[in-house]
This record gives structure tokens, sequence and C-alpha cells, in this order.
């Protein structure tokens, strides 16, 4: 009996193992649908927002699209710009997921209240010159087009783990829908040109102040003794 019972518990340990590795394969299995789902309830309540607050103006549908790719856009600058932002630091261990999340959503949503009035000029009327399009709704529809090709490319981007700056991504949108809509005419390119200089000079400039950092903390603060 005693053995009749010891091999029972072990087939049971067993069947329990086989059980247990099953719910773990599936709780993995189905986080991306869980992520898709969030994402798709996102989208859907912040263009039924829109609908609420700007129901009654004669441009709602353009509103509430608008507000859908918006909401799209927000979801792909956190899943790759902020894992960029983020990602020295909880790879040092100086902060958790969570803590960078946090901090992440605070500071970003605060910095773009804040002082993201001018980046917004540049990106809306710095680059195409909305006078160059023959009516206002081309215009609209071509931002919009902007901004869905903008976010599409950051989204195939993070499927492929593969960071990539939303900023590039909305102004590489932007001339090019101002383009198809009213010719190489349409595009500043004295702004372009400055633009794509701020692409070269930024890493570079970012690696020399670093280095210069990382200096004084070793030679200030780990080597002081």
């Amino acid at each position: 009996n005693n053995d009749y019972e010891q091999r029972h518990l072990e087939t049971l340990d067993r069947d329990l193992g086989r059980f247990s590795a099953l719910e773990r394969a599936t709780s993995y299995a189905n986080r991306p649908l869980m992520g898709l789902g969030v994402s798709l309830v996102f989208i859907v309540l912040a263009g039924l927002i829109a609908f609420y607050l700007f129901g009654n103006t004669g441009n709602t549908v353009v509103v509430v699209i608008a507000a859908g790719l918006g909401a799209y856009m927000a979801l792909n600058i956190g899943a790759n710009d902020v894992a960029n932002n983020m990602g020295p630091a909880v790879g040092a261990n100086a902060l958790t997921m969570g803590g960078a999340i946090a901090i992440a959503a605070i500071f970003e949503s605060a910095g773009a209240l804040l002082a993201g009035g001018d980046v917004v000029s540049t990106i809306a009327k710095g680059i195409i010159a909305p006078e160059s399009m023959q009516t206002a709704a081309i215009f609209i529809w071509a931002m919009l087009a902007a901004l869905f090709s903008a976010a599409l490319w950051v989204n195939l981007a993070t499927w492929i783990g593969a960071p990539v700056s939303t900023t590039h991504s909305v102004v590489g949108g932007v001339m090019g829908a101002g383009i198809a809509a009213a010719g190489f005419a349409a595009v500043n390119w004295p702004t372009m040109y400055k633009i794509a200089a701020s692409w070269v000079i930024s890493p570079i400039l970012g690696g020399v102040v670093a280095a210069l950092f990382l200096w004084f903390i070793k030679s200030c603060i780990v080597y002081q003794d």
C-alpha cells in the first residue's frame, strides 16, 4: 500500500507539474492578446471622449479620427520612446520597471504641457506651410496621414524590437504627406536642414556630455580617496 501510494503521489505530482507548465504557457501566449485588447479599448475610449467633448462641432469625424490616431501614437511612444529613455536606468538596476514607468508618465506629460509648445508649432507649421495647400481640408487630412504613418512605423519598429525616434518618424511623415499633397515646394527646406542637422549633432553631443559626466563622477566621487 505504501509503495502504491508513493507511486500515486509521484504520478499526481507529474500531472500537476504538466498542468502548471501548461498554465504558464497559456498565460505567456495570451499576454500579447491582452495588450492588444487594452490598446484597442484605450483608442476607442479616446475617440468616445473626443466625440463627447466636440460632438456638436462641424468637424466631429475629423476630431474623433485625430483622437484615435493620437491615442494609437501615444501607445507607440510608450512602447518604444519611453523604453529608449528609461532602458539604461532599468538595465543598471537604478530604477525598477514600475518606477521607470511612473517617472516617464509624470515627467513626459509635464514636459509636453509646460515646454512642448514650440515643438508643436514647428511640426504643425514649420515643416509644411499650411497656405501651400489648396484647401484647409487637404492640410488637415495630410496631417492625419502623417500621424498615422508615423504611428504605424513606430509600431512596426517596436514589433521587431528596433529602438527608433518618434520625432524622426513624425517629421518624416509630415514632410512626406506635404510633398504628396502639394509638391516639394510646400516643404520649408531651411527648417528641414536644421532639423536634420540636429539629428546628427544630438547623439554626438549626448555622447560627449555622458563621457564628461562619467569622468567627473570617477575623478571627484568614486576615486576621491
